[in-house]
């Protein structure tokens, strides 16, 4: 099966997939070692992995879309890619969707926040007029109907300044404008993401950032409210940035790193060092 028939299989099982969200191509391959059935590149920590700055619009097209592609490379599972704005005007949200359907993406996330977009739990972020939003969603459908093999993640960030009803009100029309799963972002309570999940048909998302606006509730929770897939952005880049940090604390006091790190055997493993040789063991002339 395609990527985006792969996905489509998924969300047609009554029941919340997790999601841990990778930044590279080693973190989703760990995402898909641990069992995991998708995985979604984050933009936040995408962000912080290839450039080292903040997810504010910092990084091109170009930047993203090669980064999804070395993803796709390296797993077997769908990839959600984060599309961000679509990158300019409905026709740069047309290149943006066929550009990730030719990578490999099972899906593509397009919000309706104003260029240069935010991390959706950080201050200062905005969305476009509706005519706008509805116009990406309408670019998004038409690239697909035209050969793009790949799913819609539609995204309105109008909660944070215009109120629960508009952006339950903006999802609804993205799915009426073909938008496969639907994503209202940073709900604040419990009772409101309740309320959107009553409000809104089809496949929807949950975005879960620990420390984040949108409460962190139990797996059961979160498939009894609703919830097609719970999305978990940060937490393999705060475990390992947390990792990081530590052992290079101990390098610098020279105290004992092993407690810290991965022993090599499995480190070996988990990156493919076995597999290599025991596939370049047919060929008689390959380097060991």
């Amino acid at each position: 099966m395609s990527p985006a028939a792969q996905l489509r299989a998924l969300l047609a099982q009554d029941k919340l997939h997790v999601m841990p969200c990778c930044f590279d191509a080693l973190s989703a391959k760990l995402i898909e070692q641990a069992g995991f059935g998708l995985t979604f590149m984050s933009g936040f920590a995408t962000s912080a992995s290839r450039i080292g700055e903040p997810d504010l619009g910092l990084m091109s097209y170009g930047e993203v879309l090669d980064q999804a592609r070395n993803i796709t490379d390296a797993i077997s599972i769908p990839l959600i890619a984060d599309g961000d704005t679509g990158y300019g005007n409905a026709m740069n949200v047309r290149r943006t969707v066929s550009g990730f359907a030719k990578a490999g993406a099972a899906a593509v996330m397009i919000e309706d926040q104003l260029a240069p977009k935010r991390c959706g739990h950080t201050p200062g972020k905005a969305v476009v007029s509706r005519e706008e939003a509805f116009d990406r969603i309408r670019a998004a459908q038409e690239a697909r109907d035209e050969g793009a093999d790949i799913l819609i993640l539609a995204r309105t960030d109008a909660r944070h300044d215009h109120g629960l009803n508009e952006a339950i009100d903006r999802a609804r029309k993205f799915k009426e404008l073909g938008a496969d799963i639907l994503f209202v972002e940073a709900p604040r309570t419990v009772e409101e993401m309740q309320l959107l999940c009553r409000e809104l048909p089809g496949p929807k998302m949950a975005n879960i950032v620990e420390g984040g606006e949108t409460p962190d509730l139990p797996h059961d929770e979160l498939r009894d409210i609703g919830f097609s897939i719970a999305a978990y952005p940060l937490t393999l880049m705060a475990a390992a940035m947390k990792a990081m940090t530590e052992v290079l604390q101990s390098l610098s006091s020279d105290a004992d790193r092993t407690p810290h790190l991965m022993d090599f055997k499995t480190l070996r493993q988990k990156i493919g060092f076995e597999h290599y040789y025991e596939v370049s063991s047919r060929y008689e002339t390959s380097d060991r």
